[in-house]
């Protein structure tokens, strides 16, 4: 039988049919061995062939070939790579204005995986209404305005402001997207706000860390209707790049790929080498300050 996944628990896999139904699934001890670089062999939206076992499971033979994969370093002292989700056609990341403050080099990391993959991006600032005064607005505006001259739309999203939400369901329609974010972000309230028959759990963020406590602890593929799919992924506090070497990160910056064969080197990494037209344009305040300390950062982390 054949079927997707819509949630993945690390040790179960959820698979809904081709009638509807769904099946309980576990992975043969050999597709865990096959590529030891990934420690999740099967991710959320992965199209799987199953086969049904006398207690009523099911087992996964193989993953057909995916279009697509949303990747990240493994965590938790693992080594490898963690697939958040495969066969998407949006990734949405999801800040929140305050509680917590949104930082813009997690932004800038899922928007670079975003790009290797041929993964449309789009940035959704949550939480407006805790937006405080001219200084908040500001840095709203400064940000929506930096990422809006990329190619990068920002949405602003409320719970309490319904006809963002109603925004939020427009850019969803249709598609197979994933949520990503930190913690604490409003990812679950965001979708009980579409859907409040989900009925998520959603938490508290710490006052004394100002992280949100995980709510979501495994990936799962949420139905909004009946053409459109939302995955919804566990909180993130890190995303590592995988899969890159230092002078290929240029690429998937839009601001930077335009400059680089003007560099006097082929693999010009734009930090030290001469005549590199990428440097020139952050001399020239063409490339933001922000976006190249990004880049600076994910270069040194990899």
């Amino acid at each position: 039988m054949k079927g997707l996944i819509t949630k993945a628990t690390g040790s179960w896999y959820q698979v809904r049919l081709n009638d509807g139904t769904s099946l309980a699934c576990r992975l043969p001890g050999k597709m865990r061995l096959n590529d030891l670089e990934v420690v999740n062999p099967v991710a959320v939206g992965d199209i799987v062939h199953i086969t049904l076992q006398s207690d009523g499971s099911g087992i996964i033979d193989r993953v057909t070939e995916r279009k697509n994969r949303l990747l990240r370093k493994a965590t938790h002292g693992r080594r490898g790579i963690q697939i958040l989700a495969s066969n998407v056609d949006l990734v949405l990341i999801v800040q929140s204005v305050r509680d917590p403050a949104f930082k813009t080099g997690f932004i800038d990391r899922v928007l670079v995986t975003s790009e290797a993959h041929d993964i449309p991006a789009r940035i959704v600032l949550n939480k407006t209404d805790l937006a405080k005064g001219k200084k908040d607005e500001k840095k709203l505006k400064d940000t929506e305005d930096l990422y809006s001259k990329i190619g990068y739309p920002l949405l602003r999203t409320s719970i309490f402001q319904p006809e963002s939400v109603e925004l939020l369901r427009s850019e969803l329609r249709g598609k197979i997207s994933v949520l990503t974010g930190h913690s604490g972000t409003g990812k679950s309230s965001l979708l009980n706000a579409l859907s409040p028959e989900l009925n998520l759990k959603t938490g508290e963020v710490s006052q004394s860390s100002n992280k949100g406590k995980h709510t979501t602890t495994y990936a799962q593929l949420l139905e909004l209707d009946e053409h459109t799919f939302v995955v919804d992924t566990p909180g993130i506090r890190e995303f590592g790049l995988v899969d890159f070497e230092p002078y290929e990160i240029s690429h998937h910056f839009p601001e930077m790929k335009p400059l680089i064969e003007r560099c006097h080197y082929s693999n010009c990494t734009h930090r030290h080498e001469p005549e590199c037209a990428v440097l020139r344009a952050v001399e020239e305040n063409r490339i933001s300050e922000s976006r190249y300390r990004s880049y600076r950062n994910i270069i040194e982390s990899i």
